[in-house]
């Protein structure tokens, strides 16, 4: 159906053990890259070392939330055209526009549709016009 030169990286970033590993079958099964990092120092730190094509984003965990990764990524020229997904449990209230104001793509809730995912994953990394 589509031609893979190389595969598509992506950095997920939750504290969910669980999330995390379900996450990576998934997106592995389809053909994808995938780096994790559990926390939010650490998420900066993978974003800039991997150079991931896309990110998927917890709000809530320890180290740094969602929103400050989002804020330091955006202000990096490296990691500054990174598309993000939030994906997350948050009951935040102005969460969602939060997450938009600071450039995400998508704002998925928890539990999550895998398909609306995956659907998401497609079109954030379709949109994307820089070269790596």
């Amino acid at each position: 159906m589509r031609t893979k030169k190389a595969k598509k990286k992506i950095l997920i970033v939750d504290d969910e053990r669980d999330i995390v590993k379900a996450l990576t079958i998934r997106l592995q099964s389809k053909g994808y890259q995938t780096v994790v990092a559990f926390d939010g120092v650490q998420g900066v730190f993978m974003a800039h070392k991997e150079r991931p094509h896309l990110i998927i984003l917890d709000i809530r965990m320890p180290a740094g939330d969602g929103f400050s990764v989002a804020e330091k990524l955006k202000e990096s020229k490296s990691t500054c055209n990174i598309p993000i997904i939030f994906l997350t449990g948050s009951p935040e209230v102005n969460a969602e526009e939060k997450a938009f104001a600071i450039g995400a793509r998508f704002y998925i809730k928890k539990p999550y549709d895998p398909e609306e995912l995956l659907d998401a994953i497609e079109r954030a990394l379709r949109s994307k016009h820089q070269k790596s």
